[in-house]
C-alpha cells in the first residue's frame, strides 16, 4: 500500500512556518512528513535553515498523531554521530512512535562548516556506516567507549531515552548507499524514482522494509505560474550527480543554473507544475512503479496552504480511489475540513502548557 506524505522544506520555510505547515499537513490528513535538515539552503532565494532539533520539539507539542522524520541528516561531519544519537533519542521520546531518523553521507554545502576537508564519496559511505553503528550502541543506553576508524566516543552514555529506539532511514543515490541502507537500517530513502536502488536494497537485507521518496511538484494555479515560482526558487533541481554533492555555496548552485530556462523546470528538473491533478498524479505513479512505498511531497514556494487544500480536497482522494498497487495507505476520514486562515498550532500547544 502506497503512503503518502509531506515535505519541510527548511530550506525555504523558518521555524514557526515549519511548525504551522507540520500541523496543518496532519489536519489535511497526512499521516508523516520529512523534514530536511540543513546549515545553508541550495539557493538566497530559499532564504531558511533552522536547527531541525529545535523545530522537532516544536512540532511534537503542535501535533498529535503525525510521524515525521528527517530527510536527512548527516551524521558524520558538521554534527558527531555522539549527538546525533541524543538529538534523536530526545526527539523520539517527544515524539513517541511518531519520530524516524533518516540519515546520509551530507553535501558539502553543509557539512564543509566546520573546516574539515570534505571527503570523496567512499569514505563519506564508510564514514556513514560506522556513524550508525555508534548510535545503535548509544541508544542501547550502555557505558560507550569507541575509537574506529573515523570517530571517538569516549565514556559516553545516554541517560533519556525512548522505550523503543527510532526507525533509522538511510539515504542513497547509488546501488552502495542502498546496499548500506539494506544491510544497517529499517527503509530507504531516495528522491529519483529509480527502481535499482530499490533493488538493491531489497537484495542487501531491505526485503520487506519501506521505501521512502521525495517528489518535488509546484501545484500553481496555471502552469507558467507553477514554472515560474519552481524555477525561481528550486533551480538547485536541475543540477544532478555529483554536482549536487560537491558544490559548496549557494550562490555556485545559482552560478551554475543561471543560463537554464523556465522551460526545463519540467524537462530537465523533472517538477510537475499547475493545478492540474492528473499530471501531479503521474509523477507520483512513476515512484510506486519503481516499488517506493511511502512518497512525500514537497511543495515548491510559499503557496503552502492552497497546495495543503488542493491535497486534502483532490489529490489524496484520487490517490484513494486509485489501483491497489498506488493507493495511498492514510486515512481520509479527517474530522473537520482544512482551513486555510488556520493557526490551530498555536492554541494547541497553549493548551498543552495550560494543563501541565
Amino acid at each position: 500500500m502506497l503512503s503518502i506524505g509531506y515535505s519541510l522544506s527548511s530550506e525555504e520555510l523558518g521555524p514557526t512556518d515549519l511548525v504551522k505547515y507540520c500541523a496543518a499537513a496532519e489536519t489535511a490528513g497526512f499521516p508523516f512528513a520529512m523534514i530536511s535538515d540543513h546549515f545553508h539552503p541550495w539557493t538566497h532565494r530559499q532564504g531558511n535553515s533552522p536547527f531541525v532539533w529545535a523545530v522537532l520539539g516544536a512540532i511534537a507539542e503542535a501535533t498529535d498523531q503525525i510521524r515525521i522524520g528527517t530527510a536527512v541528516t548527516c551524521p558524520t561531519m558538521r554534527i558527531h554521530p555522539a549527538i546525533v544519537a541524543q538529538a534523536a533519542a530526545t526527539a523520539a521520546m517527544l515524539l513517541p512512535d511518531r519520530f524516524m531518523l533518516g540519515l546520509g553521507t551530507g553535501e558539502n554545502l553543509n557539512e564543509h562548516i566546520v573546516g574539515d576537508k570534505w571527503p570523496t564519496g567512499g569514505i563519506r559511505l564508510a564514514m556513514l556506516e560506522e556513524a550508525v553503528m555508534v548510535i545503535c550502541v548509544l541508544w542501547t543506553g550502555q557505558l560507550t567507549n569507541h575509537f574506529g576508524e573515523y570517530f571517538k566516543v569516549e565514556n559516553a552514555q545516554i541517560f533519556s531515552r525512548p522505550e523503543n529506539p527510532p526507525p533509522i532511514l538511510i539515504a542513497a543515490a547509488k546501488k552502495r548507499a542502498a546496499q548500506l541502507a539494506g544491510r544497517r537500517s529499517d527503509g530507504l530513502i531516495a528522491t529519483k524514482p529509480d527502481k535499482s536502488l530499490v533493488e538493491a536494497f531489497r537484495k542487501a537485507g531491505g526485503e520487506g522494509k519501506p521505501c521512502y521518496a521525495q517528489i518535488a511538484m509546484c501545484w500553481a494555479r496555471t502552469e507558467e505560474e507553477g514554472q515560474s515560482c519552481a524555477r525561481a526558487i528550486w533551480p538547485n533541481a536541475l543540477i544532478s550527480g555529483e554536482a549536487t554533492m560537491e558544490l559548496s555555496l549557494p550562490r555556485q548552485f545559482e552560478d551554475v543554473t543561471e543560463d537554464m530556462g523556465q522551460e526545463m523546470i519540467s524537462s530537465v528538473g523533472g517538477i510537475t507544475c499547475g493545478p492540474h491533478t492528473e499530471k501531479h498524479l503521474a509523477s507520483i505513479r512513476k515512484y510506486a512503479e519503481a516499488g517506493y512505498d511511502h512518497i512525500f511531497i514537497h511543495q515548491i514556494g510559499p503557496d503552502q496552504l492552497n497546495f495543503l487544500k488542493f491535497a486534502q480536497s483532490e489529490l489524496l482522494p484520487e490517490l484513494a480511489t486509485a489501483p491497489t498497487g498506488i493507493r495511498s495507505a492514510h486515512s481520509f476520514a479527517v474530522a473537520g475540513s482544512f482551513s486555510l486562515e488556520s493557526n490551530s498550532y498555536l492554541p494547541k500547544a497553549r493548551d498543552k502548557v495550560e494543563k501541565i
